[in-house]
């Protein structure tokens, strides 16, 4: 007799296999709520049912018997060939019921199911996926592989805000790709995570020198690399102070890279530029808002959850230096009710706005003791070059507040 949940498991993989959505299987012999329920293991399948969906599906009832093996690597190809939430899903579940599985087989389905949770922006979730990816890497022994875990659970600390221990891992993972002789594409993936957390972590000098590393090993890509890349490069001459310099080379990722090969990073790109023309001093909010809206612009097509909630941050942003007090506050309030899908970084970031509207509110102290917390946490985080743009921010907003003429004055800038 066939047993739940395994029957389920297998009754939404013969379906995803064939790109069918629930109504279509079930038809009129059966409501889409019960095929739900026999799929999420909550209803046992009577004989009739098994074959009325065995004739639906186009195979025998024998068909419903789920094979581990098989189970883990059909979740894994249907995953790799067709990207949705449904066969990501698929094979998480098949996974989890595949523990003796071969190492090699769960790093790939491990390696899909994190960049699916990273699309996605559930940082915490894709970090238990690395974990156990790097832990396999290891095991396996083949430095491609370790270096190329370490690559993303760096990534994925950095985003999450734990700067010292991403530093450790991308330095490691640097250091296997070099010593390994392995590939250009895998060194210049260990450089970029590299580079961004050092610049985090304010060992600006060290950045540069690996930043300036990674631009001469890409020259004369046009890829998504190369377009990463020149985006980081520019990030750390931001740091510097450098924004001419900054700008040239995030210019040349944003007209070099078409975007066909990522439209994501095509979108993520005018983000940045955006974020720039805002930091530059003195800021343009003008040219800022172009790029926002050329981002907005392809939102439908290949955003993503964390995408969309950072434009809406810089929408804030832009309010906010505009003077559009109101504007600014209840943008931040859409962000609050939402659950958060942002990076560390860009989650501070909203945080200290909210603070600073709160002081040019008439609410000074509670706003300044805000920045002053957020400032402590980021360096505790080792995000010290994040702590120093809070302090930097705290001063201007001081100047700001006290330059209004009350809340009243506040409420009409």
């Amino acid at each position: 007799m066939l047993e739940q949940p395994a029957f389920g498991r297998r009754l939404r993989q013969l379906r995803t296999e064939r790109g069918l959505a629930q109504s279509a299987v079930a038809g009129e012999g059966m409501s889409a709520g019960y095929l739900s329920r026999l799929e999420s293991g909550a209803r046992q399948p009577t004989e009739r049912a098994v074959a009325y969906l065995a004739e639906r599906l186009g195979v025998s009832p024998a068909e419903f018997e789920e094979s581990r093996a098989g189970s883990l690597v059909q979740s894994l190809t249907i995953a790799a060939s067709l990207d949705s939430d449904e066969t990501g899903e698929l094979l998480a579940e098949a996974l989890k019921s595949a523990q003796e599985q071969d190492p090699l087989l769960r790093w790939q389905s491990l390696w899909l199911l994190a960049q699916w949770k990273r699309r996605r922006g559930e940082l915490d979730r894709e970090r238990a996926y690395l974990d156990e990816l790097v832990g396999l890497g290891d095991e396996t022994g083949l430095t491609e592989l370790r270096a190329r875990g370490l690559t993303q659970l760096a990534r994925c600390m950095r985003a999450s805000g734990e700067i010292t221990a991403a530093i450790e891992a991308s330095a490691t993972a640097h250091r296997l790709a070099r010593d390994g002789g392995l590939s250009r594409q895998d060194m210049a993936t260990a450089l970029l995570v590299l580079v961004s957390v050092e610049a985090e972590a304010g060992r600006l000098p060290e950045a540069r020198a690996h930043a300036d590393e990674l631009t001469a090993l890409v020259e004369g890509q046009s890829d998504a690399q190369w377009a990463e890349a020149m985006w980081t490069a520019a990030a750390v001459r931001v740091r510097q102070g450098e924004f001419a310099a900054a700008q040239d080379l995030l210019e040349s990722a944003l007209q070099g890279y078409s975007g066909r090969e990522n439209l994501t990073l095509w979108l993520r790109l005018r983000v940045a530029a955006a974020r720039l023309h805002l930091q530059k001093f003195p800021p343009e909010p003008d040219v800022a808002q172009q790029y926002v809206e050329a981002a907005q612009s392809g939102l439908p097509f290949a955003g993503t959850p964390a995408l969309e909630q950072e434009l809406m941050a810089l929408g804030a942003e832009l309010a906010f230096l505009e003077g559009r007090v109101l504007d600014a506050r209840a943008l931040l309030d859409r962000l609050g009710r939402a659950e958060s899908r942002m990076t560390y970084r860009d989650r501070v970031r909203v945080e200290v706005l909210g603070c600073r509207l709160l002081m040019l509110e008439g609410a000074e102290e509670e706003g300044l003791t805000g920045l002053q917390d957020l400032a402590a946490r980021a360096q505790e985080a080792g995000s010290v070059d994040l702590a120093a743009d809070i302090w930097r921010l705290t001063a201007e907003s001081l100047v700001r507040a006290r330059a209004a003429t009350g809340p009243a004055g506040a409420r009409g800038a």
